[in-house]
């Protein structure tokens, strides 16, 4: 019998300011690393699984076709995001999240290093970008998030991308696990997670910067941790719909 995964709860909750005002900027900072530590979907058991090599070739299918609408669907949020930015160098800056994604020519970006590992693990290319084999759960999870960004003010918006604090760790576990325990996926697969490494420490880093800065009350800064817990949900989410959401017709 599966055993359901088991959802971390949430974050320690941290005291007030003595005053009731926020948190000291270094002291919010460690509230949203710790966040983004504790609910990270790295300790989710399908990612330990992966990460253990314990996935069969169709569960790796399986996750590659589903997360193609997440990384799809990160360049549009990224525009939304960027049209609530109050600052040209803002908006400049932004823009390179999109670029990073989709690339400045069609063969370039990190959808097509997506792609490339869909191929690698044995997807046809028009069968991951016709979005298929999205299973419900996912496409809820992800679209759900676009709304979000789409929805919410600046502050919230870029502090559900905090996630990025995390990726570059399961990115550098996954460059060392795949060649071990997957040695038929094609090394020229990985690229993808290859480049997330500088990426989300610089937008990691950057984005922490921001919101640090804007949260200057302690509501604000509430609402900030509230946005990156969403966005954990989200990933954790997604990784539910695939241990457990797989039907006749997807790429399980």
């Amino acid at each position: 019998m599966t055993t359901a995964p088991v959802r971390p709860g949430p974050a320690a909750v941290l005291p007030e300011a003595p005053d009731g005002g926020p948190l000291p900027p270094a002291a919010f900072e460690a509230e949203l690393r710790e966040l983004a530590r504790s609910r990270y979907h790295d300790a989710h058991p399908f990612n330990a699984r992966m990460h253990r090599g314990e996935l069969s070739p169709d569960e790796l299918r399986t996750w590659v076709a589903n997360r193609f609408h997440y990384q799809c669907s990160i360049p549009v949020k990224d525009a939304l995001i960027l049209a609530k930015l109050p600052e040209p160098a803002m908006r400049r800056s932004w823009l390179r999240r999109i670029q990073d994604h989709d690339g400045l020519t069609d063969d370039e970006g990190g959808i097509e290093r997506w792609i490339r590992l869909g191929e690698a693990v044995g997807l046809d290319r028009a069968e991951l970008e016709s979005g298929r084999n999205v299973l419900p759960g996912v496409r809820f999870a992800v679209d759900g998030y676009v709304n979000f960004c789409r929805l919410n003010p600046a502050l919230e918006a870029v502090a559900s991308s905090l996630t990025e604090l995390c990726a570059p760790n399961i990115m550098m576990t996954r460059l060392e696990t795949f060649p071990v325990h997957y040695p038929w996926i094609e090394e020229s697969g990985l690229a993808y997670f290859r480049s997330r490494v500088p990426q989300g420490r610089r937008d990691g880093a950057e984005a922490l910067t921001w919101v640090t800065d804007w949260a200057r009350t302690r509501e604000a800064q509430l609402r900030a941790l509230s946005a990156l817990a969403f966005k954990c949900d989200v990933l954790w989410s997604l990784l539910d719909a695939v241990e457990h959401g797989g039907r006749p017709g997807s790429a399980r």
